[in-house]
C-alpha cells in the first residue's frame, strides 16, 4: 500500500511502513483498517474541511479587498493569512480523490503542483499566524516607540509579506523538489523520493516540529504573556472581550496542532528504529490520519477567530450576502445595522487589538 497524499509531515510509502522484522523474518503488517479509513472517511472530511474553510476565507478576502480604502498592517497580515489558507485548501479535493481511488491519477507535473499548494499554504498560514501577532505585540507592548511608529506602514508590512512568503517557499522546496509520480505494482503514486543516504526525511520531521508547533507556540506565549498585563491595566470594558479573545487564539492553536505534532515525532522516532513494531505502525498510520484532518481544520477556524468577531467585520460580510442572496440575508442585515447604530462604533487601538479594523 502506498501514501493517501503526499506531504513531508505526513507521507511516507506505507510499505515502509508495513515492513517488520517478525519471528526473525521480514513479513509484510497488513493494515486494512487504515485503508478502509482512508478510502471511505479521508474524501468527506477533506470535503467538509474544503467547503467551510472555502467560504469563511473567501469572504475574508472579499471583505478586504471590496471595502478597503486604505489598508492597515493588520489587514495586510489578514489577507495574506486567508489567501494562504485558501492556497492549502485547494490542494484538499486532490488528495481526497487520492485517498478515495488509491492511485495518483494527475501526473507527474500535478504532484508538483498540488504538493507545492500544499506546503505554502501550510507554512504560509503558520508564518502569517506568527506575523500577525507580532503586530499585536508591537502596537500594544511598544505602542509609544517612534522607531516602530515611523516603520510601521504599509509599504513595510507587503514587504514582510513578501518576506513570510519566500520563507515559505524555502520551507517547502525540499518537499517540492523531491515529490514525484511514480508508477508502482498497485499504480500510479506521488509522494517523495529522497536520495539514500541523507537525512533530508529526518530533517523534514525535525522542520515540522520546530515551525509547526514549537517556534509559533513560543512566540504566541511570549507575545501574549506582555500583551494580558498591559490590557489587565486598561479601565475599559472591551479589555476582557480582547483578554479572552487572545486566550482562544493561543488554546485553540495548542489543541488542534500539539496531537498532529506528537504524531509526527512519533514518526520521527520511528525513522530512527524505535517503535518498529508491526501494531506500532498501524497505530501510528491511523492516529495520523485522525490528527492530521483536526490539525488541518484549522483554517476553517481561522476567520472566526480573526476576523468574524469583529463587530464591524461581521457587518461588512452580512452586507455582501446580502447583495448576493438579498432574499436569505436581507432581514438579518437589517437587525444587524440597527444593534450596529446602537452600540456605536468602535475605536480603532480596540479594533487593533482584538478584531480586524477596516478603515
Amino acid at each position: 500500500m502506498a501514501t493517501i497524499y503526499p506531504n513531508v509531515t505526513t507521507t511516507e510509502d506505507y510499505s515502509e511502513y508495513y515492513d517488520a522484522i517478525t519471528n526473525n523474518d521480514y513479513q509484510v503488517c497488513s493494515n486494512p483498517n487504515v485503508s478502509a479509513f482512508s478510502q471511505v472517511f479521508l474524501p468527506t472530511l477533506y470535503s467538509i474541511v474544503f467547503i467551510v474553510g472555502f467560504i469563511g476565507n473567501g469572504l475574508v478576502l472579499c471583505v478586504l479587498v471590496k471595502y478597503h480604502q486604505r489598508a492597515n498592517v493588520t489587514d495586510v497580515c489578514l489577507f495574506n493569512l486567508a489567501l494562504s489558507d485558501l492556497i492549502f485548501l485547494i490542494s484538499l479535493p486532490f488528495w481526497g480523490h487520492y485517498a478515495a481511488v488509491n492511485e495518483w491519477t494527475f501526473g507527474d507535473f500535478m504532484c508538483h503542483t498540488v504538493t507545492a499548494l500544499y506546503m505554502l499554504g501550510f507554512y504560509g498560514s503558520i508564518f502569517f499566524m506568527i506575523l500577525m501577532t507580532l503586530d499585536r505585540y508591537a502596537v500594544i507592548v511598544h505602542a509609544q516607540t517612534s522607531l516602530f511608529s515611523k516603520h510601521r506602514s504599509v509599504r513595510a508590512s507587503v514587504a514582510m509579506a513578501f518576506f513570510m512568503w519566500a520563507l515559505s517557499f524555502a520551507a517547502s522546496l525540499p518537499t517540492i523538489v523531491y515529490s514525484q509520480a511514480k508508477n508502482e505494482s498497485d499504480g500510479w503514486k506521488c509522494k517523495e523520493e529522497y536520495p539514500e543516504g541523507t537525512a533530508w526525511k529526518l530533517f523534514s520531521y525535525i522542520e515540522l516540529n520546530i515551525f509547526g508547533l514549537i517556534f509559533p507556540l513560543s512566540v504566541m506565549v511570549f507575545c501574549y504573556s506582555r500583551i494580558i498585563p498591559i490590557l489587565m491595566a486598561i479601565k475599559s470594558q472591551k479589555r476582557h472581550k480582547a483578554v479572552r479573545l487572545i486566550l482562544v487564539l493561543v488554546i485553540v492553536f495548542f489543541l488542534f496542532w500539539t496531537p498532529y505534532n506528537i504524531v509526527i515525532f512519533m514518526k520521527f522516532l520511528h525513522h530512527l528504529g524505535y517503535m518498529t513494531s508491526c501494531q506500532w505502525q498501524q497505530d501510528l498510520n491511523m492516529a495520523m490520519q485522525w490528527v492530521e484532518t483536526i490539525a488541518f481544520s484549522h483554517c476553517c477556524l481561522n476567520p472566526i477567530i480573526y476576523a468574524f468577531v469583529g463587530q464591524k467585520f461581521r457587518t461588512l460580510v452580512l452586507k455582501i450576502l446580502k447583495q448576493w442572496f438579498p432574499v436569505c440575508f436581507g432581514h438579518c442585515t437589517t437587525i444587524v445595522s440597527e444593534f450596529s447604530e446602537r452600540r456605536g462604533s468602535m475605536s480603532s487601538r480596540s479594533s487593533v487589538i482584538s478584531s480586524t479594523k477596516i478603515v
